[in-house]
């Protein structure tokens, strides 16, 4: 038996020294060992060729048993890769090119002039983060992801609610008790897993905003309070950044762009000062119809792709103002403020 695995030693390493096709190899160690075998089951007792290789037809067959389960293995562990490899394969693309078949996914995107292959481009080259996961963050994170904006980042330190559902769609059923970051970030991958998504669940505090803002080119504001709006708003200043922000409130919605960098205003030279108590209830307190956060935030995204490519005009000087309930849309200009503590000339060069 010794001899015999010898030579199939040989025929397997020899043949691989000579350059022999694995799949050769294979094939000669398989006559080999049939030829072992049938010397095993059909000489008689005693026949030196029997003895010769081995006496007995059993560890022929349970070495015989063990290569099958060892091929299986390898075939099984071999198409667990193979279908890994795509995936593995959509997420390593270069930010510079596209694979059939995100071609063929933003091609209604590639035949818009305004847009073309190099918007595309830009678009998946783009670092965009989401402030807030919830009634406005949910449709602008959904229409990124499937534009193609290739890294999202998404701030927010609340779970999903059952109260949430009713307008916060990124969400499930399923997913009541779960931070919200990760649960858009599941739904946004499951979409496009074209696009990086970066979840942070925790609040936005001025320890972390700048540090984060850093890392991306724009930023959308979808928050319900003051006190982050504001800050996210020193910080894009400070740091050049575009800001996009949305505000809603039972059935209105109002949307601009922020961007004193290049002439505009900031979002404190309108909204100099908090409100006082009661006059800017949350959406809690006063209530929000449905569907109005997804036309509002699906509109951040819009703006937020003109943009990036530079297609069109942003809503920059601008604030754009809906009424889900009469269906009517009216824009109102706003100027910078040179008295402004956060872009003027007092707070900011």
């Amino acid at each position: 038996m010794l001899r015999i695995l010898i030579l199939a030693a040989l025929i397997w390493w020899g043949g691989r020294f000579l350059g022999l096709p694995r799949n050769l190899r294979f094939g000669l160690l398989a006559v080999l060992f049939a030829a072992v075998l049938a010397a095993q089951l059909t000489l008689p007792d005693g026949h030196a060729l029997r003895e010769g290789t081995g006496g007995s037809a059993a560890p022929w067959l349970l070495l015989g048993g063990f290569a099958i389960v060892a091929g299986l293995y390898a075939r099984i562990v071999a198409g667990l890769k193979t279908r890994a490899q795509p995936q593995e394969t959509k997420m390593s693309q270069p930010a510079s090119t596209f694979t059939e078949s995100e071609l063929d996914r933003y091609a209604r995107h590639i035949v818009l002039r305004e847009l073309g292959g190099p918007g595309q481009k830009k678009l998946k080259q783009a670092k965009v983060l989401v402030i807030g996961a919830g009634g406005l963050g949910a449709p602008a994170l959904q229409y990124l992801a499937a534009a193609g904006v290739g890294t999202i980042g998404v701030i927010d330190d609340d779970v999903v609610d059952n109260a949430n559902l009713q307008r916060q769609v990124i969400h499930r059923d399923a997913d009541i008790g779960k931070p919200k970051v990760f649960s858009a970030q599941a739904a946004m991958q499951a979409q496009n897993p074209y696009v990086e998504v970066r979840p942070f669940s925790r609040r936005l505090t001025e320890e972390v905003a700048e540090e984060l803002f850093a890392e991306y080119d724009l930023i959308l504001d979808g928050t319900d309070n003051f006190e982050t709006r504001y800050l996210a708003n020193r910080t894009a200043v400070a740091l050049r950044k575009p800001l996009i922000s949305g505000a809603l409130s039972q059935w209105e919605g109002q949307l601009s762009v922020f961007h004193p960098a290049q002439g505009g205003p900031c979002y404190q030279c309108i909204f100099p000062e908090t409100p006082a108590p009661g006059l800017a209830p949350s959406c809690s307190e006063a209530g929000v119809i449905g569907p109005l956060p997804g036309v509002v935030g699906s509109m951040m995204a819009m703006e937020a792709v003109k943009k990036i490519t530079g297609a069109g005009a942003a809503l920059q000087g601008e604030m754009l103002i809906y009424d889900g309930l009469y269906g009517e849309t009216r824009k109102i200009r706003m100027a910078r403020r040179p008295d402004c503590p956060v872009c003027g000339s007092a707070g900011h060069s």
